[in-house]
């Protein structure tokens, strides 16, 4: 397949949106999620474009940032603005001198709190952020082009190909290798360069553990004994795979309902390709039987909750249940007031004991919940299990949480 193949993301609507109202927008995400594509294609017409990749660039920006700005142009996209967060001030002055010059500056970054907190201080009201994530299932499947893929192909390839926009669009590239270049050019440029983490080794390591309990409640305890390091640190690294928008936490509701629920959290991977790549999983029975069969697919379909809501504009209130008798729900959505919750299961076999366990986790709830439950998995059509419980596909679950 043609690796310069353009794919049209789904945010792409929203962000040109925004750009009616605002200076400025940022787009955040992982490093190859496509934002300088992404940008620069939509873009193509209006705006130059910069990459503080380039150390000339980040020398310049700093040394005579007025300059730097003038020879910029008055429609620029910053590309990775994060290495200069002192030009930040200056854009902000250029910005309120013509506060309805909308959509003037569009910036990228891959470090999504580090660069929140330096546009939020610099630039509150002046501008809309936006976090773009790996293809979703209905971006893939533009990818893959030709026939319409079922869920359980898309789950297969997000697998072993992974999300990533390069990676999937060429299929020259050796999915191990470019993870592996992937890896090492997030701990080199990244870890290391702005987050001081000297351990390097140890970090990869991090990873590795962490891949292997995605969909787990997270026993940070555990961690820093495997790793011979502190629960602070392990803390601290959480926080930096976060940052990177590598992985996302799925906290556990509790509110209100006294002290019978386990209060820990849980992890996913934004790219289950990426989980795969660091677990050793290379084969479709490793996906299927192994060890990691059930929480591969709870990923799946958790990151592609996710992508749907950001692709959206929208931070989803999002959650799992689970009762101190080890009841569990997967996911909590709340909307309009209610929570929605949704069971994941790798099958294409739902049973009725699926919905009765729902059913019953769920009673804590109250009226808080819905009027319906619903179970998600690899069926190609529709159903239910009771009066309460549905059985959704993939697409009619990103369908019913985009009401």
């Amino acid at each position: 397949m043609n690796k310069h193949f353009y794919i049209e993301r789904e945010i792409q609507d929203v962000i040109k949106r925004a750009a009616d109202g605002f200076p400025a927008c940022a787009v955040t995400g992982p490093r190859q999620a496509g934002k300088s594509t992404l940008l620069k294609t939509v873009l193509a017409k209006t705006h130059n474009y910069v990459t503080f990749d380039l150390i000339k660039n980040r020398e310049d920006a700093k040394r005579d940032p007025n300059l730097f700005l003038k020879n910029a142009g008055n429609n620029v996209i910053f590309d990775e603005i994060q290495y200069v967060p002192e030009l930040l001030s200056y854009l902000k002055i250029s910005i309120d001198e013509d506060r309805q010059n909308y959509g003037r500056y569009y910036f990228t970054g891959s470090q999504q709190f580090n660069l929140i907190k330096n546009l939020g201080d610099s630039l509150a009201g002046r501008i809309a952020l936006f976090t773009l994530l790996p293809f979703s299932s209905g971006e893939m499947a533009l990818a893959l082009a030709g026939h319409k893929k079922s869920a359980r192909e898309l789950f297969i390839k997000a697998c072993m190909r992974g999300a990533f926009p390069e990676v999937l669009l060429n299929n020259a590239i050796e999915t191990e290798t470019w993870y592996s270049s992937y890896t090492q050019t997030y701990l080199e440029r990244d870890i290391r360069s702005l987050y001081n983490i000297g351990d390097l080794m140890s970090f990869n390591r991090f990873m590795t553990l962490c891949a292997a309990r995605t969909g787990q409640i997270m026993n940070m305890s555990s961690i820093s004994k495997e790793l011979g390091v502190s629960v602070n640190t392990v803390k601290t690294w959480l926080s930096v795979l976060e940052a990177s928008n590598i992985i996302f936490i799925l906290p556990p509701y509790y509110s209100n309902i006294g002290k019978r629920l386990i209060k820990g959290f849980k992890i996913y991977f934004f790219d289950i390709g990426y989980v795969c790549y660091l677990t050793g999983i290379k084969t479709e029975e490793m996906i299927f039987n192994g060890p990691l069969a059930g929480q591969l697919f709870e990923n799946f379909i958790l990151m592609e909750m996710f992508k749907k809501y950001f692709n959206s504009g929208i931070r989803p209130r999002a959650w799992f249940l689970r009762t101190s008798d080890k009841q569990e729900v997967d996911l909590l959505i709340e909307s309009k007031q209610k929570l929605y919750p949704f069971e994941i299961k790798l099958t294409m076999t739902p049973t009725s004991k699926m919905a009765v366990d729902m059913e019953k986790a769920i009673i804590p709830l109250g009226d808080k919940v819905a009027a319906k439950n619903a179970v998600v998995c690899l069926i190609e059509k529709d159903s239910y299990l009771s009066a309460k419980t549905d059985v959704l596909t993939l697409s009619s679950f990103l369908e019913k949480i985009g009401d």
